[in-house]
């Protein structure tokens, strides 16, 4: 049965005054089930606070736009309350409590791509609340809850009943929220437009790659991750995952145009890329991209915290490292035609600046 791999957009699942949460569902992205993926983000208006939760996931967070704090609680460890803005990535490992919150008159959002093999429901998230409507303490007797907190009975039932917001809530703009410490953005947070640059390719492109060595925790979460900044009118060189992970794409700014190719030789996917939507590039499956002439940023996750990739052009190319008569035997032409094939794109690597 053929997958459909068609990008969507996400849709709102739930949400108040204060933001809300969208979702991709494996029912629209059949992908997101095949390969075990979640795919979500928040949208918190000003003075939005996404509460206190947990998730049958580990994930990657992208802030896409804004300045807002996150709360980050680790296993037996204190709560760090982390600045966070555009571009900062984080590493989200299983059973990390977190809040969001966003004071600042521009929307916060923050995307978050994540491993769904040990969820509940392949291919989405669960989150799990400390607080409100659907928070965990209600679905207790008011005994249990008594115990567990060393209240009186009706103290526990004011305590709960109170709790009438479920997911996100706006709280008055004089509620004074814990003031952020730069300094715990240390090993949580790495910004990915201030980041060193692994790749940069004049007129070409720029790629920051998330790893072990400037992002931890990204071992703990087992994905890897990278932000993508494609020049207007240049290509992304076709190239696959040779460690058989999964690309799951989100795209952050512009626009263009991608081509899947799969077993066979069959191109599978040929479309537009547009901000907002998400994409998933199927195991060993290859790609390619072209941006629209304002250029297309992307983010993605891939399911190995230290992913390694094959390039099919340029001079990393694979067909680079081949001998002259394996290609000229490969591609049936003689000598002449293979020394034209090699001399191209030996200053060019991964990406293509646009012909002149």
């Amino acid at each position: 049965m053929e997958i459909d791999l068609t990008p969507k957009s996400a849709k709102e699942a739930y949400g108040s005054n204060g933001g809300s949460y969208l979702a991709w569902s494996p029912s629209e992205l059949p992908m997101l089930g095949e390969g075990n993926i979640g795919a979500a983000k928040i949208i918190l208006h000003q003075h939005g606070f996404a509460l206190p939760s947990y998730s049958d996931s580990s994930k990657v967070a992208y802030v896409l736009q804004g300045n807002g704090v996150a709360g980050i609680v680790l296993p037996e460890s204190e709560e760090k309350v982390v600045p966070i803005k555009k571009g900062d990535a984080l590493a989200l490992p299983f059973g990390v409590v977190t809040w969001w919150y966003n004071k600042e008159d521009t929307d916060l959002e923050v995307l978050f791509l994540g491993d769904t093999s040990k969820a509940h429901k392949a291919g989405e998230f669960t989150d799990f609340f400390l607080t409100g409507s659907n928070g965990i303490f209600t679905g207790f007797s008011t005994e249990f809850v008594s115990r567990a907190w060393d209240l009186e009975e009706d103290v526990v039932k004011s305590l709960v009943g109170k709790q009438s917001g479920k997911g996100i809530v706006k709280l008055e703009g004089t509620f004074e929220m814990p003031e952020p410490k730069k300094e715990h953005r240390n090993g949580l947070v790495l910004n990915c437009l201030e980041a060193p640059l692994d790749v940069d390719i004049k007129n070409g492109g720029r790629v920051v790659v998330l790893n072990t060595q400037n992002l931890p925790l990204v071992g703990e979460v087992g994905l890897g991750a990278d932000l993508v900044r494609l020049d207007g009118s240049a290509m992304c060189s076709p190239g696959f995952s040779c460690d058989s992970a999964l690309q799951v794409t989100y795209i952050v700014r512009g626009s263009g145009r991608v081509q899947v190719v799969g077993v066979d030789g069959r191109r599978v996917l040929e479309t537009t890329l547009k901000a907002g939507s998400l994409f998933i590039v199927p195991r060993f499956f290859v790609v390619s991209k072209i941006g629209d002439p304002e250029g297309m940023d992307w983010f993605s996750i891939i399911t190995t915290p230290n992913p390694i990739f094959t390039h099919l052009a340029g001079r990393t190319s694979a067909w680079k490292a081949l001998s002259s008569k394996v290609l000229e035997a490969s591609f049936s032409v003689g000598s002449d035609m293979e020394k034209l094939f090699r001399s191209k794109r030996n200053a060019d690597a991964i990406f293509f600046p646009p012909p002149n």
